[in-house]
């Protein structure tokens, strides 16, 4: 079963770095079939080749391989003789190399590279249990252009959320390399609402009432493309929820650029 694990740590980084979900290509192409303004609309168009051609070559599509981060379930029945951890982090050392992969991984103060983006805390492994002996792994790279731009915000009860999501994009957007994917969560704790944010994300898309409607106001500020003007600011938004203190309101905004790179398998 680790070598299960490892060999699948490395073919989920691979598909996730060469290629986009369906669903995140079709919001592309959507977004260039209705899109007004002529530079946006090139802007998207290369990004849909830049895709096409990252997958023909077998290349990372991005030359930001991002963070490796990595959502596994788990079956309750699943006993496992070895570090699920520790053979995620192998599987990242082979994708690292053979992918290849840029090293990102740096320690905070002395900023050295560890060279094979593993590390303390890195990978970042979210893990959920659920029914059965189950087990699945997602790799969910994650660059440093859109996560940098991320925040969280404790806000009072009497402010509005939305209001505050709207103007935290405005001001950021352009440096996230959009058309952006915005994952929020709203509730919790401090670092419970970040957490939620980056689920936001992995449970994308959303189609609620609420998240439609952020988006088309999202849309509205005409940043478009990479930041030089157009329809589309953002391709999808998702928002998942917890409760919180009745004397606190925890916003978290996890923005994902246009490379909305994600890939699963199921381990047998």
């Amino acid at each position: 079963m680790r070598k299960k694990v490892v060999e699948a740590t490395v073919r989920a980084l691979q598909r996730a770095e060469t290629s986009l979900p369906d669903w995140v290509l079709q919001r592309i192409e959507e977004a260039a079939a209705k899109e007004s303004h002529p530079l946006a609309r090139h802007h998207l168009q290369f990004m849909l080749e830049n895709v096409k051609i990252a997958g023909e070559r077998g290349l990372p599509l991005c030359q930001d391989t991002g963070l490796t981060i990595f959502h596994v379930q788990m079956g309750r029945d699943l006993s496992l003789d070895f570090s699920l951890s520790e053979a995620i982090a192998e599987g990242v050392r082979i994708a690292t190399r053979e992918i290849p992969l840029r090293p990102n991984a740096v320690h905070p103060l002395t900023r050295k590279n560890s060279g094979d983006n593993t590390g303390p805390g890195m990978p970042d492994i979210i893990l959920d249990y659920v029914d059965g002996r189950g087990l699945s792994l997602t790799a969910f790279p994650k660059g440093a252009g859109s996560e940098n731009m991320s925040l969280v915000g404790m806000l009072n009860p009497a402010d509005d959320p939305f209001d505050f999501i709207f103007r935290t994009v405005a001001e950021r957007a352009a440096n996230a390399c959009p058309p952006l994917f915005l994952g929020i969560g709203l509730g919790g704790s401090f670092d419970l609402a970040a957490r939620l944010a980056k689920r936001a994300l992995l449970n994308m898309p959303g189609e609620s009432l609420e998240e439609l409607q952020l988006l088309e106001r999202i849309n509205s500020l005409g940043i478009g493309p990479m930041g030089l003007g157009g329809d589309t600011t953002a391709l999808g938004i998702k928002i998942e929820k917890a409760f919180c203190h009745t004397a606190s309101l925890p916003v978290a905004i996890n923005f994902q650029c246009w490379a909305n790179r994600c890939e699963k398998v199921v381990i047998q």
